[in-house]
């Protein structure tokens, strides 16, 4: 008896398909639904229900309906596509250059949700393949609110780990200008302007808030600084992974770089400038390898990083750089240290340490904070100097150092945002070309 054989009886299709429903219940942990094995057997062996009402069965000889067929074939793909999506893999393009050149504007990607394990919807009440928006409208209800919960992956987040993640900040959008940081136009111009000029303002739940994808450069448990543009882990110099990138003042003789020498290096060239009174290049982000290649260029007369010393010049102040207190004197390049959350652990409170963590106090595991203004601490009405976390938090920062919104601007990055890892590149484009050039081929299915 060959496969095909064995697959047309309907007694081995009924093994087959329970095996396999029964293996994702037990992942999924809920036992309500082995109740679908009942379905499962009606489906191949007694048939007392048509579970596919929408799909006729044609007689021998009789015209086929293409509506119904089209109908049918929807409605598979759908589900399935919705299936995939949630407990597997879901699409994500890069929309900035905050990853160069590790991962660039275009690419797109596959999203493995093995990796780390899928979350189960929060907001299940969603128009399929949409995420959180449709035509400028949400495209989700929140109805049904589900607690968070995760199911067992692969492994847990690493450091270096590339990590698709809900954006920290995304719990309140402005209509007008939905790509903003709220928070950080309040910061910068008060909440009136903010809502007078680009409101009104709308919560998203956290799976509902927009997509990140950094590098996870800290997890629980470390304690991280920035030296002059260096990460530390725990006091000890991070690797610096091929695709990292710093900023550099390149100075000339008075000529540009060969336009094909810049291709060659994959620099950006939309973000480069060449200032003629330096004369050189103002702003280059080159990783350690392209900065080699650099200034063996015949035309190239010496080569800067830049640095941003305290107090900042350019382009950040505390109200930009996380916890957005003037007394921490951090830069982007010289940050910390600063103590990522585990789960468990408890950390003591004062006015010194808590605008460290009382987002993740208020906002992330939902409890009431205030401080009086003899500076007394109250979490959920009672007065304590303690706070013990219930999850792990996480620091991300994007490989292009100058140029990302990251952990250094809006602070941890919550376990229960966490979507998945990058797997692969099925397709990437570069919108300063037309096409076909822009079509990256030696991107073109690209394991990340």
């Amino acid at each position: 008896m060959t496969l095909r054989d064995l697959y047309h009886n309907k007694w081995a299709r009924l093994i087959f398909w329970s095996l396999l429903y029964l293996l994702w219940v037990i992942w999924l942990g809920n036992y309500w639904w082995l109740l679908g094995l009942a379905v499962i057997f009606d489906h191949h062996i007694t048939r007392k229900v048509k579970w596919l009402f929408w799909k006729k069965e044609y007689k021998e000889g009789e015209k086929r309906n293409a509506w119904l067929d089209w109908l049918d074939a929807i409605i598979f793909a759908v589900v399935f596509v919705t299936f995939i999506n949630i407990f597997f893999f879901q699409a994500f393009k890069i929309p900035s250059s905050s990853m160069e050149s590790s991962l660039l504007t275009g690419d797109h990607l596959f999203v493995s949700k093995l990796a780390f394990g899928p979350r189960i919807p929060q907001t299940p009440l969603t128009i399929p393949f949409t995420h959180n928006v449709i035509f400028g409208k949400e495209s989700y209800s929140t109805l049904i609110q589900n607690d968070y919960r995760r199911l067992k992956g692969f492994r847990n987040v690493r450091r270096g780990d590339y990590v698709v993640f809900g954006f920290p900040d995304g719990d309140s959008v402005l209509v007008k200008a939905p790509s903003e940081d709220y928070y950080t136009v309040c910061r910068l111009y008060g909440k009136d302007y903010a809502v007078r000029n680009y409101g009104p303002v709308i919560a998203r739940p956290s799976d509902k808030k927009d997509h990140y994808v950094k590098r996870c450069v800290a997890v629980a448990g470390d304690t991280l600084t920035i030296v002059d543009g260096r990460v530390h882990i725990n006091s000890e110099p991070q690797t610096v992974w091929p695709g990292v990138q710093s900023t550099y003042a390149v100075i000339t003789n008075g000529t540009r770089i060969n336009q094909k020498t810049l291709d060659r290096l994959g620099l950006n060239i939309a973000e480069l400038y060449y200032d003629e009174t330096l004369p050189g290049y103002p702003q280059m982000a080159l990783t350690a390898s392209m900065l080699e290649k650099v200034k063996a260029c015949p035309n190239v007369t010496a080569v800067e990083e830049l640095v941003d010393v305290y107090p900042p010049d350019y382009p950040d102040s505390y109200l930009m750089l996380f916890p957005f207190r003037e007394n921490f004197r951090w830069t982007r390049d010289n940050y910390g240290p600063i103590w990522i959350p585990k789960a468990g652990v408890t950390v003591k409170l004062n006015a010194e340490v808590l605008p460290l963590y009382e987002r993740i106090i208020r906002d992330y595991e939902h409890n009431s904070l205030q401080v009086n203004a003899d500076g007394r601490i109250i979490i959920n009405g009672e007065e304590t100097d303690e706070y013990t976390f219930s999850q792990d938090y996480y620091f991300m920062m994007g490989d292009n150092r100058h140029n990302s919104l990251d952990s250094r601007y809006w602070g941890f990055v919550p376990e229960d945002h966490i979507v998945g890892r990058p797997a692969v590149i099925w397709l990437s484009t570069d919108s300063s070309r037309s096409f076909p050039s822009n079509i990256r081929w030696r991107r073109f299915l690209k394991f990340v």
